[in-house]
């Protein structure tokens, strides 16, 4: 059984009219997923993320800041793109508190292979002492690092197709084997960062796609680079940064991808985790921003994971 992981918080967590990372984004992906074909859900509360959890990701000062940060009114401006209302602490709290429990869950064996944490805000730019991006708690990473931390695991995988390269992951774990980051991300385009040269310590793999690129580029992408560099590694679990704006509607961008191109790169992720991780695989929801699209696109992404 599929487990998915979300909570009403992450809907209080508003960066103001007008702002691409809104709550209908969330809403439009729960609304999708309360449809008959995911009746079979197991639908969790994602629990708050801990300090000790957060800090194996992100500095002490960095956090602290963060909470500091928290307003009780009103709006407090990070950076141009990225702001925080009464209610982002603990939407990003709970955002990176699926991904942990999520991962928790899959070693455990007793409560399914797989799971999806429908959360927001984002995570995968946020560095280890740095918000951008939209991004405060950076969620992937903080679940990759309790993996090694709790679980003993030498060899995590995280997958990112947000069609925004994930520097904030990239950055945390360049310098670390035990975590390989392979991306497929829109080039030249926000944050600038994600050459095929930044390669870390061998563990960092980036596949860049151009403007107007599709299905065809995206598959040849994965098939010729990224996918064998994860057959290789032999992940014993894998994370997915799952962003849906590398879709043809998507308004910040200019890749041309389907749905079906998500059901596709989300069953050769399956199927490495079959063969390497006793299928464990979590997933987290990233970017998209156009409301259709990301609906259709996530729910499509949550089937292939049931199926």
């Amino acid at each position: 059984m599929l487990q998915l992981y979300t909570h009403a918080d992450c809907l209080m967590h508003d960066p103001g009219a007008g702002h691409a990372e809104r709550p209908a984004r969330l809403s439009a992906v729960l609304h999708a997923l309360d449809m008959d074909r995911y009746a079979a859900l197991d639908r969790i509360e994602a629990p708050l993320a801990t300090r000790e959890q957060l800090l194996r990701a992100h500095s002490a000062e960095y956090v602290d800041r963060i909470f500091a940060d928290a307003p009780r009114e009103g709006a407090h401006r990070l950076d141009e793109d990225t702001v925080m209302s009464p209610g982002s602490l603990d939407a990003a709290l709970r955002a990176a508190g699926a991904v942990v429990a999520a991962v928790d869950a899959v070693m455990s064996g007793n409560h399914g292979q797989r799971a999806f944490c429908a959360v927001r805000p984002p995570g995968h730019h946020a560095t280890r002492d740095q918000a951008m991006g939209f991004c405060l708690f950076n969620s992937v990473a903080v679940a990759a690092a309790h993996a090694i931390s709790a679980h003993g695991l030498k060899r995590v995988a995280v997958a990112d197709f947000d069609v925004h390269h994930g520097n904030g992951t990239q950055a945390i774990f360049e310098a670390d084997k035990r975590v390989l980051f392979v991306s497929s991300h829109q080039s030249p385009l926000y944050p600038g960062t994600g050459f095929e040269s930044e390669q870390g310590v061998g563990n960092i793999v980036n596949g860049t796609l151009s403007a107007g690129d599709g299905s065809r580029e995206f598959r040849e992408l994965w098939n010729d680079l990224l996918l064998p560099r994860l057959n290789a590694f032999k992940p014993q679990l894998v994370l997915v940064s799952a962003g849906f704006d590398a879709h043809s509607s998507d308004p910040l961008a200019d890749i041309r991808l389907g749905q079906d191109d998500y059901v596709w790169i989300t069953e050769q992720l399956v199927a490495i985790a079959r063969r390497h991780a006793d299928g464990r695989l979590v997933s987290t929801l990233e970017g998209g921003y156009d409301l259709a699209a990301l609906a259709a696109s996530a729910s499509a992404h949550v089937g292939a994971l049931m199926d």
